[in-house]
């Protein structure tokens, strides 16, 4: 799996408005940010904060009926410029997402390696079936599954939640995309199963190069694994700095207020 080509993420004042019955609410309001190949940035706020909005409007999925102002740009190119059949082509191919839930990014009623077969043949990185479907367990194996071959043969609910959060992974990175969004990707898991699937994150960074915006609201996962951390309160980014200047002395209050309030929070 070596990546297509490095991707260098430049988000510009990025507002997501949602309408409620309430009244206009900017889940994102203003947000700019910068991910270089390589390099990862975590966002790290509470729930609600816009996070996960932020990520998925990279994606070009801020939700429905909502409207987004200003510029996601991949190396380049405007992602918000382009029509739903050209981001169908970015996505998966230049840019792999990685969901909270692995059952959210699993067909459940077909087999794992089928499923990566279909992503490969999609973007025309297999020139056939045979090739996509004898391509999935290598991926498997790449992503850390110890025995790729079952995992291929299997049904999502026949694996374990490390397994499944694996898969979903292999699947994100098939098309060897330069940038990759994972969003809580950790959650669900033991601190065995975290530890690593975060040792593989790194190992992409390090190895092939893959720029990482990552989603969390868990210190000991921004400390693990950000290169720089982006603070996020209210749909805005309050604080952005290196992680081991950001986790131990944040200069903004509230910053400051989530980072002591966790464990591991100011050393």
């Amino acid at each position: 799996m070596t990546a297509r080509a490095p991707e260098h993420l430049d988000v510009q004042d990025l507002t997501v408005t949602h309408s409620t019955p309430g009244g206009d609410v900017r889940a994102v309001d203003g947000v700019s940010l910068t991910v270089a190949p390589g390099e990862a940035l975590v966002l790290l706020g509470e729930s609600g904060s816009g996070k996960s909005t932020l990520a998925r409007t990279v994606l070009g999925l801020p939700g429905h009926g909502a409207r987004v102002r200003g510029a996601v740009r991949l190396s380049g190119t405007d992602l918000l410029t382009l029509d739903e059949r050209a981001l169908s082509d970015v996505r998966g191919r230049r840019v792999g997402y990685v969901p909270q839930d692995p059952d959210a990014g699993l067909d459940p009623l077909r087999k794992v390696g089928a499923q990566i077969a279909e992503v490969l043949l999609r973007h025309r990185v297999a020139d056939s079936r045979r090739t996509a479907r004898l391509a999935a367990p290598a991926l498997l194996e790449e992503a850390g599954i110890t025995e790729p071959a079952r995992v291929a043969r299997s049904h999502p609910h026949q694996l374990s939640g490390g397994q499944r959060q694996r898969a979903v992974i292999a699947l994100a990175l098939a098309c060897a995309p330069g940038l990759l969004i994972a969003d809580e990707p950790t959650t669900a898991l033991d601190a065995l199963v975290r530890a690593r699937v975060l040792d593989l994150f790194a190992g992409l960074l390090t190895e092939k190069g893959i720029a990482l915006l990552m989603v969390t609201h868990d210190i000991a996962v921004a400390r693990r694994i950000a290169d720089r951390v982006a603070v996020m309160r209210a749909g805005r980014i309050v604080e952005t700095g290196p992680v081991g200047q950001l986790l131990t002395a944040p200069s903004h209050p509230y910053a400051a207020e989530l980072v002591a309030a966790q464990p591991g929070g100011p050393r």
